[in-house]
């Protein structure tokens, strides 16, 4: 990733383990600095497994695609989105091609989402992270709650419209 501009004058308010927030003093923004997130859209045949899991920020717990922080210093996003998959579903990746990328909320903050369309392995696989649900849903089913509103989260609506489009449906 690029080094993000920083407008002249701009101090550091707070830096933390993962995010840090600057304030850019001649035109009032606070900024925050995210290293940035992999995600991706994990099929298994017809099958898109996704992840159920408390998000504290917002006091839900979200049906999201499984996803992660690039916290990894050297690695390809590719291969942080398949080591989020393993992680968050405990399958695999067999192979993955990028869909595009997207920027989370940049009004505020400079977090980009690379997303990536998943196949997994076949097979059972290992235990998910403690404190997440995995669930399995027909594809269509996802992208239908998707597009219906069901589905809250942007890096998940994003995923799976681009993975639709991508399967031409």
């Amino acid at each position: 990733m690029t080094e993000p501009k920083r407008a002249p004058g701009a101090r550091d308010v707070f830096r933390g383990r993962l995010v840090s927030v600057e304030v850019w003093p001649e035109r009032y923004r606070e900024i925050v600095r995210h290293p940035g997130s992999c995600a991706a859209v994990a099929l298994d045949g017809t099958d898109v497994l996704m992840v159920r899991q408390l998000r504290d920020a917002v006091g839900e717990r979200l049906l999201e695609i499984p996803a992660g922080t690039r916290d990894v210093e050297g690695e390809d996003p590719g291969a942080c989105a398949a080591r989020e998959v393993l992680e968050e579903t405990g399958r695999r990746v067999a192979r993955i091609e990028p869909l595009g990328w997207v920027y989370a909320s940049p009004g505020f903050l400079d977090e980009r989402v690379d997303l990536y369309l998943a196949d997994l392995e076949p097979g059972e696989g290992v235990p998910a992270e403690e404190g997440i649900e995995v669930v399995r849903l027909p594809f269509a089913d996802a992208v239908r709650m998707a597009t219906s509103g069901e589905i809250r989260d942007a890096k998940s609506l994003v995923g799976l419209v681009l993975a639709a489009a991508r399967r031409g449906g």
